[in-house]
């Protein structure tokens, strides 16, 4: 007798089957056919959950960011924290990822998977903006930020990191994105209000071996 998976416990399966098979051969490569030999389920079992192999990709993309977000909003909610902290905990989180998610952003930033990346960098801000925001509130009363617009600032400051720090869409040599990470540190904190050298532990985060 087939034992009988309730539809998240499936659903999840399939997803975990298709990551190591995207992250292992290659999106472009893996099929279909690939994910249903790797789960032992028949076809109509697969279309049951996904209607095609990119929206798996964007599922497995999707889990990732909402394991993000929840990481992000365990460190919001420690009352512990001060604003500082939470801001690296959380850039900690995001920018250092087990090794099973960076095989998996490697595969997105393929050419064939522009439109996917760019969906999940869209996602991530929509997503971390509103925790990063109240961040800077907390900044705000510590007197340790000082900004009009928390929630517009992170965004801009959000969007500009996850797009011009990304090696993948620019491929940066070390110096220049040392360069880079160094500049976005004191834009930072001129949006943010906060004191000059005050972000420097972004720098150490990006170029732990350096400082």
């Amino acid at each position: 007798m087939r034992l009988m998976k309730n539809p998240e416990e499936r659903r999840n399966e399939i997803l975990d089957a298709a990551e190591i098979l995207f992250v292992t051969k290659g999106y472009t490569k893996a099929t279909v056919m690939d994910i249903l030999q790797a789960c032992n389920i028949a076809k109509g079992t697969f279309y049951y959950y996904f209607q095609s192999k990119e929206e798996v990709m964007n599922a497995i993309v999707m889990r990732f960011i909402l394991n993000g977000e929840a990481s992000a909003k365990r460190v919001l909610s420690d009352p512990k924290r001060s604003a500082h902290d939470k801001i690296l905990q959380i850039m900690m989180a995001q920018n250092q990822p087990e090794d099973r998610k960076l095989g998996l952003i490697e595969q997105l930033h393929s050419v064939h998977n522009v439109e996917m990346h760019q969906k999940s960098l869209v996602e991530t801000v929509l997503r971390l903006s509103p925790i990063l925001a109240e961040v800077v509130e907390q900044g705000i009363q510590e007197g340790v930020f000082d900004t009009p617009d928390p929630q517009e600032a992170i965004e801009f400051l959000l969007v500009s990191s996850q797009f011009l720090l990304d090696r993948g869409i620019f491929e940066w040599k070390e110096e220049e994105l040392l360069k880079k990470v160094e500049a976005f540190t004191r834009i930072m904190e001129r949006v943010l209000g906060a004191e000059a050298g005050s972000f420097a532990y972004v720098i150490r985060l990006y170029f732990p071996h350096q400082f």
